[in-house]
Parts: C-alpha cells; sequence; structure tokens
C-alpha cells in the first residue's frame, strides 16, 4: 500500500510539474506576444507624429522588440527543462 502511494504521489507531481510548465511557457509567450504589440503600435504613432525621425525610431523598436523575445525565449526554454527534468 506504502508502495502505491508512493508512485501515486510521484505520478501526480510529475503531471503537475508539467503543467506548471505548459502555464508558465504559454504566459511567456503571451507576454511577449503583447509587449511586442505595444511596442510597435508606439513606434507607429511617433512615427506618424515625427516623420523625419523614422529610422531612429524603427532601429529603437528592433533592438526592443528583440530584447523581449530573448527573454520569452529564455522563459520558454527555461519552462520546457522544468517539465522535461521536473524541476520543482
Amino acid at each position: 500500500m506504502v508502495l502505491l502511494t508512493v508512485l501515486l504521489q510521484a505520478a501526480i507531481g510529475a503531471a503537475i510539474a508539467k503543467v506548471g510548465a505548459a502555464l508558465g511557457a504559454s504566459i511567456a509567450a503571451i507576454a511577449a506576444a503583447i509587449g511586442i504589440g505595444r511596442i510597435g503600435g508606439t513606434a507607429m504613432e511617433a512615427i506618424a507624429r515625427q516623420p523625419e525621425a523614422a529610422g531612429d525610431i524603427r532601429s529603437n523598436m528592433i533592438v526592443a522588440a528583440a530584447l523581449i523575445e530573448g527573454v520569452s525565449l529564455f522563459a520558454v526554454i527555461v519552462c520546457l527543462l522544468a517539465a522535461v527534468l521536473e524541476i520543482g
């Protein structure tokens, strides 16, 4: 009976770790999409207000989007590693 309880607890722990990793990865992807969308929208408004600064605004927008993308990719990989290695 004790062995069955231990195995059941291990299986439930692994399932919870995988669900948590999936939720973490999806939240990171959604947050990155929202952040990049806000950057793009704000940059387009700024370019509409000052067309002569379009080049500077565009380059700053690309750098900010790349940083957000990198952080979100890191978060997704950490979540996937947590699912595979069952950390937690």
